[in-house]
Order: C-alpha cells, then structure tokens, then sequence
C-alpha cells in the first residue's frame, strides 16, 4: 500500500474507533438516565404516598375536631334550655307569689268588708 492509502486507513479506522466510542457514551448516558428517571419516579410515588397519608391524618383530625365542636354545641344548647327551664319556673314562682299575696289582700279586704258589715248590722239592731 502507498502511504496516502495507510493514512487514509488508519484516519478511517480511527474515525470509526470515535463513533463506536461516542455510541457506548450515549448508551451509557441513556442507562444513567433511564435508572435516574426510576429513582425521580420511585422517590415521587413515595412522596405521593406521604402526601395521602397525611391528607387521611388531616381529615380524620378535622373529624373528630367537628365531632368535638358538635358535642360541645350539643351540650351548651342543653345547658341553656335548662337554665331558660330555670328561668322561667322562677318567674312562674313569683307570678304565683304576687297571685297569692294580691288573694291575700283582697282576703283582708273582704274580712274588713264583712266586719263592716256586721257592725252596719249591729247598728239596726241596737236601733230597733
């Protein structure tokens, strides 16, 4: 072979030498990149699966916080009907104070009357 043909060959063979090695780096750069997309895609599912964990803590949370509140509502509500119940049998208590102390004058009242009355009486008769 001449000269010109031996370079022109070995310019070639290692030309094809750079593809073959650029091929293997892409290869290998595709693998590292596949294997760390699985790990981004791993460590995603993971955090979705915290994240919806901590949704059902939060919820049951909220729960059992409104259970609490409607409790505590219930109860109040129970508290301050009995107390109106209270109320108002006090109130009725001293309407019926106030009823019996307005008979009770006029009791009097009738028994003034009466004596009046009898004495109107005992003055015709001693009259007669």
């Amino acid at each position: 072979m001449s000269l010109n043909k031996t370079l022109l060959a070995m310019a070639l063979g290692l030309a094809l030498a750079a593809c073959s090695n650029q091929a293997e780096q892409a290869a290998d750069a595709a693998d590292e990149a596949a294997a760390a997309a699985e790990t981004a895609a791993t460590e995603a599912a993971d955090a979705a699966a915290e994240a919806t964990d901590a949704a059902a803590d939060a919820a049951t949370a909220a729960t059992d916080a409104a259970a609490e509140a409607t409790t505590e509502a219930v109860d109040a509500a129970a508290e301050a009907t009995a107390e109106a119940a209270a109320a108002g049998a006090e109130a009725a208590a001293e309407g019926a104070e106030a009823m019996a102390e307005g008979a009770a004058e006029m009791a009097d009242q009738a028994a003034e009357a009466a004596d009046t009355a009898a004495e109107a009486a005992e003055e015709t008769t001693d009259g007669e």
